[in-house]
């Protein structure tokens, strides 16, 4: 996984179209769905905490685990009673177990080797509770090879101006380079960059690696939807239970 060690001064402005909320709504919802009410939750991949402050107003006590330690220091500002680990999905190691699992904002896309994708749920699943639920995202081959494809992108601000260009192969792994230009305090730029990749994943590959962990797939859904994913789907949700 990446480490966002340039990306985390910048990430929350340029994520500021999410609405966390919603999204976290969207996702107990679908806890709900199937009789779940999440009480000690992993967040793999948690990034900058958005998720887990969303979470904790719910009344969840919250793990955030994740391998860039420039993004857990902003996470740790907004949610100081929240445990963080500094832990990418394959090293998860935790205390105990939960009764809840997510992985949110396509991290596990970020997980670039099956086998690492494997090992990764292999982890969240040895340390949840049997019969409890992993939900997660990801973003489907189609966003892969139809929006991010070799296109470029321009995202920009008040203080930031930030170019996004991607490199994508046959295997739909997409190479990732962002340049920032941050306005200082002379009224001059400073430009710094980030590369990541991202590889895009089957639904027989996800349904093979939570089989493998021991899960069973309950239900996968369009975006923020209670409806099966259409064929130009760009974000897929997945529920899947441990077996008892």
């Amino acid at each position: 996984m990446f480490g966002y060690e340039v990306f985390s001064e910048f990430y929350d402005k340029f994520m500021e179209n999410v609405n966390y909320g919603a999204r976290a709504e969207y996702v107990l919802s679908l806890f709900e769905r199937f009789g779940e009410k999440p009480s000690l939750m992993l967040d793999l991949g948690c990034g900058t905490g958005e998720f887990i402050k969303e979470f904790s107003k719910k009344g969840i006590e919250c793990i955030g685990a994740d391998p860039s330690l420039e993004m857990l220091a902003v996470a740790r500002e907004k949610c100081p009673n929240s445990l963080f680990l500094n832990q990418s999905g394959a090293e998860l190691d935790l205390y105990g177990t939960v009764d809840s699992a997510v992985c949110l904002m396509d991290t596990l896309n970020h997980i670039t080797e099956y086998d690492e994708l494997c090992e990764t749920i292999s982890k969240v699943s040895l340390f949840l509770e049997p019969g409890k639920l992993f939900v997660f995202d990801i973003n489907t081959e189609y966003k892969h090879r139809e929006v991010l494809a070799d296109n470029a992108f321009v995202f920009e601000n008040d203080e930031i101006f930030c170019t996004w260009r991607n490199f994508t192969d046959s295997e739909l792994l997409t190479d990732i380079y962002l340049d920032f230009f941050k306005l200082s305090g002379n009224g001059m730029y400073e430009r710094s960059g980030e590369d990541f990749s991202e590889k895009a994943y089957s639904d027989e590959q996800l349904k093979s690696a939570l089989n493998l962990a021991g899960m069973e797939v309950l239900g996968i859904f369009g975006d923020m939807s209670n409806e099966l994913p259409t064929h130009d789907e760009e974000r897929v949700y997945y529920v899947a239970r441990k077996v008892k």
